[in-house]
Parts: C-alpha cells; sequence; structure tokens
C-alpha cells in the first residue's frame, strides 16, 4: 500500500483479445468523494477496462489500486469486500428474485464479509448479526432512494428495463463502495429518471466514494462529472474538466463522440 493514494489508479492497462489490442496502456484516476467520468468512442473498450477494475478481465499488462492497495492479482470477491461495486451496461439481476431480494441479498453479504470493529472475536461476530437484521431495512431505504420502492416485490425479472436498471444501482450501493463503477446507467432511462439519476450520483459522490461514470456520448456527463477521460484507440487520449474536454473534442474531431 502507499501512503497517501487514495481512490482508483488505472496504471498502463493493456489488454489483448484474439490478437486484437482493446486497451493500450489506458491510464486514469477516480479520487474519492468526486464524479469521475469516462468517455469512449468505443464502448466495448470502456466496458473491458470496468471488467478489468472489477477483477473480471486480468490485463496482458498494468495494474488497477484502490486507496494505495495493489488489487490486479485480486478476485472480484476480494475487490468486492475491500469496497469495488459495478453495475453492467445490461443490467444483470436475478430474475428470479424479487427487486427487493435482490438488494437484500446484497446488503446480507455485505454484512458477512466487512471488516467488523470490536475488541473481541465475540464482540464482532454479534455486530455482524445485529448488521445483518439490519440488512432488509437497508435494502428498503435504498429502492426507496433510486426511486423504484414501488416495485420491491416484483420478480425483477418482469420489471421495466429502466427499473432493472436502478435495481442494480441499489444493489451496488448495498455493499457500501469506496468505489461505485457504473456502465452506461442511464441508458434507456426516461428524462425524469435521468435528470434524478444525476442529482443521486452528485450526492453519492458527496458521502465519500470514488464515482466512476462510463457512458458512450459526452452530453449527459457534462452536467454530473468533476473530471472528464476520453478514450480512444484503447488509451485515454485528453482529461480535464468536462468544459475541457469539450473543447478538445472540437479542436481534435477524430476523437469526437457523441455531444
Amino acid at each position: 500500500m502507499r501512503d497517501g493514494e487514495t481512490g482508483l489508479r488505472v496504471c498502463g492497462v493493456t489488454v489483448r483479445r484474439r490478437g486484437v489490442t482493446v486497451l493500450d496502456g489506458a491510464e486514469l484516476t477516480a479520487p474519492p468523494a468526486t464524479v469521475t467520468g469516462l468517455v469512449a468512442r468505443e464502448a466495448d473498450a470502456a466496458t473491458v477496462l470496468a471488467d478489468v477494475i472489477c477483477g473480471l478481465v486480468r490485463p496482458a499488462r498494468g495494474g488497477v489500486r484502490l486507496d494505495g492497495a495493489d488489487l490486479t492479482r485480486a478476485a472480484p470477491h476480494e475487490r468486492t469486500r475491500r469496497g469495488v461495486a459495478r453495475t453492467f451496461r445490461r443490467p444483470a439481476l436475478f430474475g428470479g428474485l424479487t427487486v427487493w431480494e435482490n438488494v437484500l441479498v446484497a446488503a446480507e453479504t455485505h454484512a458477512l464479509t466487512r471488516e467488523m470493529p470490536g475488541r473481541t472475536r465475540r464482540d464482532r461476530r454479534r455486530r455482524r448479526r445485529e448488521a445483518r437484521r439490519k440488512a432488509g431495512r437497508v435494502a428498503d431505504a435504498l429502492l426507496e432512494r433510486v426511486g423504484i420502492a414501488a416495485y420491491a416485490r416484483l420478480r425483477a425479472g418482469r420489471v421495466p428495463p429502466d427499473v432493472a436498471r436502478l435495481a442494480e444501482l441499489a444493489r451496488a450501493l448495498a455493499t457500501g463502495p469506496r468505489l461505485l463503477v457504473l456502465d452506461e446507467p442511464s441508458a434507456g432511462l426516461p428524462v425524469p429518471r435521468s435528470r434524478a439519476l444525476e442529482v443521486l450520483l452528485r450526492d453519492l459522490a458527496a458521502e465519500g466514494p470514488a464515482v466512476l461514470l462510463i457512458e458512450r456520448d459526452l452530453e449527459p456527463m457534462i452536467g454530473v462529472c468533476d473530471v472528464l477521460h476520453l478514450m480512444s484507440g484503447g488509451r485515454v487520449v485528453t482529461s480535464g474538466s468536462p468544459f475541457e474536454v469539450w473543447q478538445a473534442c472540437r479542436r481534435r474531431p477524430a476523437t469526437a463522440v457523441g455531444r
């Protein structure tokens, strides 16, 4: 662990698939209490980078650090335990469970696996049992927060796509993340839900975690992100404030994405 290093740091990540270089020395940072955006001309490249961050893909070169700890070789479940949470471009809920049960499972798992304070093992077990008993209330509160409490008792496989997307976000939040990676979270959302999501992401970042927001287009990022990274050709080519990246896209049309 490196003293003083906080948030996410992706260091020179290269990924090759079937002889094709998908990521070519990609580097970015996502500080705590900040909404960091990643806009990519190649959506698949951005998703692969999210997979690398979460441990689903191992890079040929480079690494991933969170709060100074090297996670490059850590398994996905270990990264979850250390505070990495993620949503997918296509929501991956348990369709046979209700929306509420999907979030409950995540809250219970977090209660059972997170580091628990306590002077003795018995004290820590007691605190863990208490946290697990509160998991139902956690699920209720998160579904209310993302705006889909009315769908709590419906099977996740039968709810509208926008509800499934927000349910997956609630499930990710149930793990108490220090890093939240969101892959196109606004895709398919009606305008009111999309605007509410922007406010929610700002509020979440203000509570402390690093938020990494991945989108194909620049426009949805401008009002919500503090920092933007523009990816082209498998590497980050421009970084800065949303205005600075927008200006760079105007000056260099070859790197521009949807605006």
